[in-house]
C-alpha cells in the first residue's frame, strides 16, 4: 500500500513536446504502453462533431508501415491485448504485451501518430463512416434508455458549449465526414506535444529511453493547438424532458451543473454519490429500493470534465410505480442532507467504499498505467495518489451538507424515459 501510494518513475520531455512517463515494475514479465492524446468530443465544434471519436476507429486502420488491420494482429499474435477509448477531454491508446515485444507496441503507437494520413483513404473513411453510424444506431439510438446521455448532456449545456454534443457525435455530423476535415483535425490534435506517454512494467530504464527516442523523436510538433475555453454554464430554470421509448419500466434522470475534475468539490461529490446509491445501505437504495420498494434500481455519479461537472442521479420505477413518486422521495432525501447533514459513519463507509475501490483497481498494470497517465494529463504529476486518496479522507460531514446546498439545490434537467404507448 505505502508503495502504491509513492510510485518511482523517470519522466522526461522531448524536443517536440511528447511528455514521457516511465514505471517500471518487475512482478510479471509485461509492459504496458498508454498513450493519452489531450483531444476528445470538446475539441469539436457545432456542425462538425465525431471527430474525436471517430480516429478511435481510423487509428486501428493502418498507417505509413503498417498495413490495415495489423496493428491488432501483430499485438494479439504476440499475446497482447489493445483498446482506445474517446470522452469528452481525451481520447487514449494502449497496449499490454510480453515485455520483449515492448519495442513493437512503441513502432505500432509511433506510426500513427506520425504517419497515420499518407494511408488515410477516401474508402477508408466511408468504411469507417458506416461503422460509427452503425454503432451509434446499436448503441444509442436502438439501445433502451441509450439517448440518455445526449439528451441530459444537450440540455444542460448550451449549443456552443463543447460539452453540449454527445462523444460519438450527432448522426448528421457523421453522415457529412469529409476527407479534408478529418485530415485537418489530425494533423492539429495528433501532436505529440498534445500527448501523454506512459510505458509502465518490466524493462530496462535506458532502453526504454532510447526506444522513444527513436520512435517518437523525429514527430514534428503542432505549436497551433486552439486551447477549449469556455465560461461556467447555469441553467436559468429547471428543465423537464419526456422521451417514449421502446422499454418496458420508466426511468427518471435527474442532471446539476458540478464541479470540474479535481476542483475544489469533485471528491466531495463523490462521496455524496457514495453515499446516495452506492450500497444496499446508502440513502436513495434503501429508501426506494429496500424500504418502499418502487424502484428496481437507483444510481448517482459525479461526472468530472476539464471545463465542467455534471452530477447525475437515475432510478427505475417498479412495476405499478410512476416517476413522480420516485422523484418525491429523491428530493425528500436530498433535502434532508441540505437541512441534517449526514452522521460519521455514513461518511466514514463511503470513504472506505472509494479507498477499497481505488486501490484494488490498482493491482492490474493496464490500470495502474492509465491512472498514471490520467494524473500526468491532467495535473502533470504522475504520483498523485497519495493526494488523490487524501482528497477523500479530509471530506467531512459538513462538507457534504455544504455541496448539497452548492449544486443539488440549483436548477436541473428532469428526464423521463417512459415507454410507447
Amino acid at each position: 500500500m505505502k508503495d502504491l501510494l509513492n510510485l518511482e518513475y523517470n519522466k522526461f520531455r522531448l524536443d517536440n513536446g511528447l511528455e514521457v512517463v516511465l514505471y517500471k515494475s518487475t512482478n510479471l514479465p509485461i509492459a504496458a504502453v498508454n498513450i493519452w492524446y489531450k483531444t476528445g468530443s470538446a475539441n469539436e465544434k457545432k456542425g462538425k462533431t465525431g471527430f474525436a471519436h471517430l480516429f478511435e476507429h481510423m487509428m486501428f486502420q493502418g498507417s505509413k508501415n503498417v498495413p490495415k488491420e495489423m496493428h491488432f494482429r501483430y499485438i494479439q499474435e504476440a499475446g497482447g491485448t489493445l483498446n482506445g477509448s474517446t470522452s469528452l477531454d481525451r481520447t487514449n491508446y494502449y497496449e499490454t504485451v510480453p515485455s520483449n515485444y515492448l519495442e513493437m507496441a512503441l513502432w505500432l503507437e509511433s506510426d500513427r501518430m506520425g504517419f497515420l494520413l499518407p494511408a488515410l483513404t477516401q474508402e477508408k473513411l466511408d468504411n469507417q463512416k458506416d461503422v460509427v453510424m452503425n454503432e451509434r444506431r446499436q448503441r444509442y439510438e436502438n439501445q433502451p434508455y441509450g439517448l440518455a446521455w445526449e439528451k441530459l448532456f444537450a440540455n444542460l449545456y448550451p449549443e456552443n458549449h463543447p460539452y453540449h454534443w454527445p462523444t460519438i457525435g450527432w448522426m448528421d455530423d457523421i453522415e457529412k465526414f469529409e476527407l479534408k476535415d478529418v485530415s485537418d483535425f489530425f494533423k492539429t490534435y495528433y501532436a505529440p506535444n498534445n500527448a501523454s506517454l506512459v510505458i509502465g512494467g518490466d524493462f530496462a530504464t535506458d532502453k526504454a529511453i532510447e526506444l522513444v527516442n527513436n520512435y517518437f523523436g523525429g514527430i514534428p510538433g503542432n505549436i497551433d493547438i486552439p486551447p477549449v475555453e469556455q465560461s461556467k454554464p447555469a441553467l436559468a430554470k429547471p428543465k423537464k424532458i419526456i422521451v417514449p421509448d421502446n422499454i418496458q419500466l420508466p426511468r427518471i434522470y435527474f442532471a446539476w451543473h458540478s464541479d470540474e475534475i479535481f476542483g475544489p468539490d469533485d471528491a466531495k461529490l463523490d462521496i455524496l454519490s457514495e453515499i446516495l446509491t452506492s450500497s444496499k445501505n446508502s440513502r436513495l437504495h434503501k429508501t426506494l429500493v429496500f424500504d418502499k420498494q418502487i424502484a428496481q434500481d437507483v444510481t448517482s455519479f459525479q461526472y468530472s470534465g476539464k471545463l465542467s461537472g455534471s452530477f447525475i442521479i437515475s432510478a427505475t420505477a417498479k412495476p405499478g410505480y410512476n416517476l413522480d413518486e420516485i422523484k418525491k422521495n429523491i428530493f425528500e432525501t436530498i433535502d434532508n442532507i441540505a437541512q441534517n447533514g449526514i452522521t460519521p459513519i455514513e461518511l466514514q463507509r463511503a470513504r472506505n467504499g472509494v479507498k477499497s475501490t481505488f486501490v484494488y483497481s490498482l493491482q492490474n498494470l493496464d490500470k495502474l498505467v492509465n491512472q498514471i497517465n490520467y494524473y500526468n494529463t491532467y495535473l502533470g504529476n504522475p504520483n498523485y495518489f497519495k493526494e488523490d486518496l487524501l482528497r477523500y479522507e479530509s471530506v467531512t460531514t459538513d462538507d457534504i451538507k455544504q455541496v448539497v446546498n452548492t449544486y443539488l439545490k440549483n436548477n436541473f434537467i428532469e428526464l423521463h424515459f417512459i415507454p410507447k404507448r
